[in-house]
């Protein structure tokens, strides 16, 4: 929420979001010896534009076409940025782990 605020956009926000929430999530699973997944989904489930999709869905009904794409253009995107964000966070993760041995 902090990031949207800033002139960045939501895309950026949502990617910077994600991975900070996966590198939280692998720090607390090796505290909590848990699986990284209880975490992860619990703090990633925030950041998926359910809104933005509902109302790109909403405006196809409306038979406004050029707001729809937009809307789930976006969406789209910010899904991505979410995967993106979870999957360096990961790499990076395991770059560690392997460099260590």
């Amino acid at each position: 929420m902090l990031l949207q605020e800033l002139p960045v956009g939501a895309i950026m926000a949502s990617l910077a979001a994600s991975f900070f929430v996966t590198v939280l999530s692998q720090v607390l699973a090796k505290i909590y010896k848990t699986p990284i997944i209880v975490f992860s989904v619990s703090g990633v489930i925030p950041l998926v534009p359910g809104g933005t999709a509902y109302d790109a869905m909403r405006n196809v009904v409306e038979n406004h076409y050029d707001l729809a794409v937009q809307l789930g253009a976006k969406a789209f995107m910010i899904s991505g940025a979410i995967a993106f964000g979870l999957v360096c966070s990961e790499v990076i993760n395991q770059a560690i782990r392997r460099s260590r041995l």
